[in-house]
């Protein structure tokens, strides 16, 4: 006959995997063990939790036994189940992403000189995002470093790989037409711009 002890742990893995209350009867006729015997192990194991303070609590419902959360954690669960609010990408943060997404690997260099305008800022908000990051280093002068999209930023976008990317047979004339429409007056003073992207971050 299996020890205390596995028969404890087993039945913690068992409250896991099961989901709804399990019946001490139902647990016990796994070990060939009485349901009173099964039902001491439940109790014990429900004490123990409470005594060490556990997040996780052994609940009983008619003499079934089911992992719940503690009721005092209720607002931080509540906190993180909470849905993500969809944050929104500037222009230029999503153009500096399609130069990455199309031209990778790229230097800062190559974005600066397709956009015009130097991207330090912009490039430091990504990578903190965790849609662009560095992939190497390039073979030219000073060895600058080489910048290419992420897992996250496939994911987040919606694609499997890069190679579902839409084509695009020039995205320096694409970035130059974005920054036409901004000189149209197509964004607000705040930045905000037609065309922004929403995801979730």
């Amino acid at each position: 006959m299996a020890s205390r002890k596995t028969i404890k742990s087993a039945f913690e893995s068992m409250m896991f995997i099961w989901g709804e209350p399990l019946d001490a009867k139902t647990a016990g006729d796994v070990f060939d063990i009485s349901k009173n015997e099964a039902y001491e192990c439940f109790k014990e194991l429900q004490s123990e939790y409470e005594q060490e303070g556990r997040g996780i609590v052994i609940r009983e419902v008619n003499g079934a036994f089911q992992f719940v959360t503690r009721e005092e954690n209720a607002d931080y669960i509540e906190r993180l189940c909470t849905p993500v609010k969809a944050k929104r990408l500037s222009q230029s943060a999503l153009e500096v992403l399609a130069i990455v997404a199309y031209k990778q690997p790229v230097t800062k260099g190559e974005i600066e000189a397709i956009r015009g305008i130097k991207c330090d800022r912009v490039m430091e908000g990504l990578i903190n995002k965790k849609l662009v990051e560095a992939v190497g280093r390039s073979e030219a002068v000073g060895r600058p470093v080489l910048y290419g999209t992420t897992d996250t930023f496939l994911k987040n976008f919606g694609f499997t790989s890069i190679k579902d990317l839409p084509e695009i047979d020039d995205i320096e004339s694409a970035i130059n037409v974005d920054a036409e429409a901004d000189s149209d007056g197509l964004c607000g003073k705040d930045g905000g711009c037609e065309g922004q992207m929403s995801i979730e971050l």
